[in-house]
This record gives structure tokens, sequence and C-alpha cells, in this order.
């Protein structure tokens, strides 16, 4: 997919896709079941250890309410089953990754080892769902009134590939996603598919670009980081994540604000020179990648609703006359559009703006954190060595400070908004 496919998909995204319309609690008020104070944890195999789609929730939550104090803690060890794997059975993986961090919120995803990459087995599904039934004895024991989310296992691409027989084992983690619907019910917990919504957008991926949509989850077993955010979508909205990062309405003939949702707005002028305000939103857009840069992300927009669930930051402009209109936003060019473009609203997410450059600096941050993160977790778990725990001893000031860090860069910063005519208009 090249620079002009990409670029001429943005532009597709920025006029056919269409703003959400449905009506939305302000990002700021909404049931969002993540609360200041919370300590999340990621439970699972490594799928989870990839720290894609439990960094994509992460960001998503720092970005979007960047006044609350959440901790998040990836608990994710390649190979693990209910039994656990080679960092330890797992009772000692429960004590030491998971009750030691007195978790609030906890979300278990775990199946795709637990199939052994075999046909479906009633056997292998029962001592399944023995195990994952002491998992969630041990932990609501341990943890008592700990907020439990169980994740159905991500899929196995059975999709851009053919299955390697019938029906594939996808079918196998269908089972076993089953049985997250069953321990839900009875335990009265949250469940998330992240099943369902991946192979669904790895079908459209396939029928839009064939050749790439196989890349998407390359060994069949371990996404690409553009459809993790698929997998995190699915968590958040089963958390009530709001779609709404901001909302602006503003009347240009009249030069008052018709609304401001999430933001506000100030300093407001209009006149021959053109239109101009201070606008201090509350909180981000996602910090994805420019399409033109990551063709697995654009591929992924295009074939999911990733943008209408998640990254909602209309702005409409009313009562210019016909024209062509720059928007600027501190003196950077976002993009130019007809009067007809900005009154119908244009989805700034989708735009390269300061904010999604402050967007991407908190990525870049949590990155640097993950990075931290990961080495205290491995050398954590290497109890034995008297230099590994002295390192996990002077990585905790360090993981600290970097949480510290990438919540500090997410705080809202105001921005001077101009609209102009295009003085070169034809």
């Amino acid at each position: 997919m090249g620079r002009r496919t990409c670029l001429s998909l943005l532009a597709a995204l920025l006029l056919s896709l269409p703003l959400a319309t449905r009506a939305q609690q302000p990002a700021a008020t909404a049931q969002f079941a993540l609360h200041d104070g919370d300590t999340v944890v990621f439970y699972g195999d490594s799928i989870t250890e990839q720290r894609q789609y439990t960094s994509d929730v992460e960001m998503y939550t720092l970005t979007r309410f960047p006044a609350r104090k959440v901790r998040f803690l990836n608990a994710g060890v390649g190979g693990d089953k209910v039994s656990g794997g080679w960092a330890g059975p797992v009772d000692l993986r429960l004590e030491r990754d998971v009750l030691n961090a007195h978790p609030t919120v906890l979300t278990i995803m775990l199946g795709m080892n637990d199939g052994y990459y075999r046909p479906f087995d009633k056997e292998i599904l029962a001592t399944y769902a023995d195990g994952f039934r002491h998992i969630l004895d041990t932990v609501q024991s341990g943890v008592p009134g700990v907020r439990i989310t169980l994740l159905k296992p991500s899929p196995f691409d059975d999709v851009t590939r053919a299955p390697q027989w019938d029906p594939g084992y996808n079918s196998v983690m269908l089972h076993f996603g089953e049985l997250m619907d069953q321990l839900a019910t009875e335990r009265k917990l949250s469940v998330a598919d992240l099943n369902g919504p991946v192979t669904t957008v790895l079908a459209k991926a396939k029928q839009i670009d064939p050749v790439m949509a196989s890349a998407l989850a390359l060994d069949r077993v371990h996404p690409g980081t553009a459809v993790h955010w698929v997998m995190a979508e699915s968590i958040l909205k089963s958390w009530g994540a709001p779609s709404l990062v901001s909302s602006a309405s503003i009347d240009a003939a009249k030069g008052t604000v018709l609304l401001a949702d999430n933001t506000t707005i100030t300093q407001l002028q209009h006149g021959k020179a053109g239109l101009s305000w201070m606008e201090l939103d509350n909180a981000l857009p996602l910090p994805l990648a420019p399409v033109e840069v990551d063709p697995y992300l654009a591929l992924t927009l295009q074939a999911s609703d990733l943008t209408e669930a998640l990254n909602q930051q209309p702005l409409r402009v009313t009562g210019l006359a016909a024209g062509s209109y720059r928007l600027l936003i501190d003196e950077q060019e976002a993009g130019t559009f007809t009067a007809d473009q900005l009154e119908k609203g244009v989805n700034l997410a989708l735009l390269e703006t300061p904010m999604a450059e402050q967007a991407r600096l908190v990525a870049f941050d949590n990155d640097r954190k993950n990075q931290i993160e990961n080495m205290h977790f491995s050398q954590q778990n290497n109890a034995q060595d008297v230099n590994a725990q002295a390192l996990t001893g002077k990585l905790k000031g360090a993981l600290d400070a970097a949480f510290e860090r990438e919540r500090k860069d997410a705080q809202p910063v105001a921005h001077r908004y101009k609209v102009v005519a295009r003085t070169d208009a034809h």
C-alpha cells in the first residue's frame, strides 16, 4: 500500500466516515469502569505479554481521562496455560504476579496454549474449565472485591489463510469463549470478546487487500500492532468507554459557540480576517500513527469501526460564506476544507494536529515505561538471582517516575484555532 493510496484512504475517512450522531455523554462524566486510584493487572499468555492491547487500553485511559490516576501492570507470560508455565505453576504466578499487586481490576486471557493446537477435545475443555475456575477462586478469595473482566481468547487466524483442518483451530478458541460467557454469568463478571471482532476485521481486510490482510497476524497466533487496537476496543467497550474526545460547534456568522462538549472555548473572534478562538480540551485523540507510514493501521481502520467507536473529535463551523478555508491550530495547518465540509463537521482525531502530537508523546512515554516494567517483571521472576533482586529494587523507582511522566504529558493544553479563507482558492 503506497503513500498515494494511504493519503487517499485518509481523505476518504475524513469525508465519508460518519461522525457519531448518537447521543454522547461528555467524556469527563461518562461512566467509564476505571476509577481514580485503580490498579489494573492484565493476566495472560504471550498475546498479553506482547504489551500491545494492554498498552492501548492504558493509553486510551491516559489520554481520555488524564485527571485519573490509574496504574496498569502487565502479567503476561509466553506459553502460559491455566496451569501456569515456565515462570512458575499457576498458584505461584497468581500469588507473585497478581495478588501481590493488590489489583482493583483484573483481566484474564488464556486459552491459545490450553487447546494444544489440535482439534476440539471435550477433555481438554474440561481441564481448561477446571483450571480457569481455580484461578477465579484463588483471585476472588485473595483479593475480595476485585473487578474481573474475562477475555474471550483472541483468534487463531483461520480467516486470511485456509484452516489446517476443518473447521480449524479457531473453533477451539470459540468453545473456550463460550466458557467465558458461562463463567461470567455464574460469577457475575464482565466479559469482552477478543475473538469475534478480530475475525470480522480480518475477513473485511481480506476482501479489501488479501495480501496485506495475511500480514495482520503473521504467525496466525499473535496479532500485529494495528489489530491489537481492535482487541483493546472490545475491552474498552465492555467498560463503557466513550467515543468522544471533544466536540465543538461554532457559528461563524454570529460569532457564538453553539456546542462545547468536554472542552472549553474562549476568546472567540470573528471578522473579515476570519475566525479564531482558544480551545482547551479535557482529552486527547488516540495516539495512532499517520496512516501513510503504517499500512497495517490504514487497512485496519478501513476494516473496523475503531474511529467511530473510540476516536470522535468533531469540529463544526456554520455560517461561513461559500469557499475554501484553511484550519490552523497553533499556526499549524491541519487541513483545507470547503464551507460545506466544515458545516457538516470534520473529525479532528483523523488530522495531523498538535493534539495528535501530544498523544503520540504519551505513547512514547508509555513505550519507555513498558521497557522498564518488562525488565522489572522478568527480574522479579528470577527469585534465585541476588543481582536480579537488587536490580528489581532499583527499577522500582524508575518505574514510578515513568508512570508519573506519562500522566504529566497527557495533561490538557490550550490551543489557538483559526479558520481563514484560502487566498489562492479559485
